[in-house]
C-alpha cells in the first residue's frame, strides 16, 4: 500500500504528538550557524560542468549529529534514514529525495576529521551558548570518561613495540599493509577498579550550573586524568570542582593563578581523612556530581560512548562530535526549561 500526501502528514503529526525529540531540536537550533566552518573546509575548485551536485553540507552535518545521538554505524545510518520518517523530517528530506549512502557519510566525516573540524564546530557553538548567558562560569567541573575502541588481538612483542611508540616491523612489510590499516597503534589498555578498558579518554570540563560542556581534550586510555588538567583550565575558570584524582600540590601548581580549588581531598596510609575533611568532600560532591549526569546522558540517552574508528585523530573527532551533540541536546532542554529562544 502506498502512502498518500495526507497519510504522510497525518503520520508525522502523530509522531510529533507522541514526542519526537528531533522536532524539538529543529525548533531551537539554528543549523545555519555551522555553515561557515563547513563550507570553508569543504570548498573545492570547480571541475567544470556536469556531474551530480554534492549534498548540502548542513544536511550532511545533521546526519553526523543523528549518527552520534543514536550511536549508529554508517551502514545503519543510511538504513535508518531511509526507514524512519522522523529522521527524514529532521533532515528535511521527502520520500522522493536521494539519501546519502554509507560511503558518502564516511567521506564527509573523514574530510572533517582531517581538517580538525570538530573542535572548530564545538567552539563555535560554545561561543553561542556563552553569548546567550547559558554558561555562567560560576563553577567549572572536570572529569574524564572512557571511549572504548574495538579490542586488538596482538602478540606480546607487538604490544611491547606499540607501548614503546613503535610500529611492529612485521606490520611495516608491503604484504602486511592491509593488516596495518586495521591496527590501532594509538589506543591503550588501562584498568579501573575491576574493569579493563581499551581505547581513549574524553576529558571534559563543564559549567557547573548549566551542565554544558565548555572544553575537552582526548588522550589514550592510560593517561591519568590529572595530567591534562592544566591543559583544560584557563583564565575564564574561577572555581574548580574535581574528584580526588586531581588532588596534589604538583597538579595545583600548574593551574592558573587565582583559581579557587574545590577538589576532593584524599587520605593516605596512616593519614586518613578527618571528619571535617569528609564533610568538606561531601559538600563539594553536591556540585561535582553534576558532571556524572553528562556522562550518564551520553551512555544512556546517546546509546553509549564508543569509538568505531582507528587512531587518535578519528577518536578526537568522535569525542568532539559527541560533546557537541550533547551540548545541542542539553541546549534544547534548557530552552524548554528556561524559555530561551533559539
Amino acid at each position: 500500500m502506498q502512502l498518500g500526501l495526507f497519510d504522510t502528514e497525518n503520520r508525522l503529526k502523530k509522531l510529533s504528538k507522541l514526542g519526537d525529540s528531533l522536532v524539538r531540536l529543529n525548533k531551537v537550533i539554528d543549523w545555519e550557524q555551522f555553515r561557515p566552518v563547513l563550507t570553508t573546509i569543504l570548498k573545492k575548485e570547480p571541475k567544470g560542468a556536469g556531474g551530480r551536485p554534492p549534498y548540502d553540507c548542513i544536511l550532511m552535518f545533521k546526519i553526523l549529529i543523528l549518527q552520534r545521538i543514536y550511536n549508529l554505524s554508517d551502514d545503519q545510518t543510511e538504513y535508518q534514514i531511509n526507514d524512519r520518517m522522523s529522521f527524514m523530517r529532521f533532515l528535511g528530506l521527502g520520500l522522493e529525495d536521494r539519501v546519502p549512502d554509507a560511503k558518502t557519510i564516511w567521506l564527509f566525516r573523514d574530510t572533517l576529521t582531517k581538517a580538525g573540524a570538530a573542535q572548530k564546530l564545538f567552539d563555535g557553538f560554545a561561543a553561542q551558548l556563552e553569548a546567550k548567558h547559558l554558561i555562567t562560569r560560576t563553577g567549572t567541573i572536570v572529569d574524564a570518561t572512557f571511549m572504548d575502541a574495538p579490542r586488538q588481538r596482538n602478540k606480546r612483542d607487538e604490544n611491547a613495540a606499540i607501548k614503546a611508540g613503535n610500529i611492529p616491523e612485521e606490520w611495516q612489510q608491503e604484504k602486511q599493509k592491509n593488516k596495518l590499516r586495521q591496527k590501532d597503534t594509538d589506543a591503550r589498555w588501562t584498568k579501573k577498579g575491576n574493569e579493563l578498558h581499551y581505547g581513549y579518554k574524553n576529558h571534559v570540563k563543564a559549567d557547573a550550573e548549566s551542565k554544558l560542556i565548555t572544553g575537552y581534550t582526548v588522550t589514550s586510555a592510560n593517561i591519568h586524568d590529572s595530567q591534562v588538567l592544566a591543559q583544560l583550565m584557563d583564565d575564564e575558570d574561577y572555581v574548580l570542582y574535581a574528584d580526588s584524582a586531581y588532588y596534589g600540590e604538583t597538579i595545583f601548581s600548574a593551574l592558573p593563578k587565582g583559581l579557587e580549588l574545590k577538589v576532593h581531598e584524599k587520605g593516605s596510609r596512616n593519614h586518613p581523612l578527618t571528619e571535617e575533611q569528609k564533610a568538606s568532600n561531601q559538600e563539594k560532591s553536591r556540585v561535582r556530581v553534576r558532571i556524572e549526569h553528562i556522562f550518564g546522558f551520553m551512555t544512556n540517552s546517546m546509546c553509549g560512548i564508543t569509538v568505531r574508528s582507528i587512531g587518535i585523530l578519528r577518536a578526537k573527532f568522535n569525542a568532539g562530535i559527541t560533546n557537541l551533540a550533547y551540548n545541542i541536546c542539553r541546549y534544547e532542554f534548557l530552552c524548554r526549561r528556561n524559555s530561551v529562544t533559539g
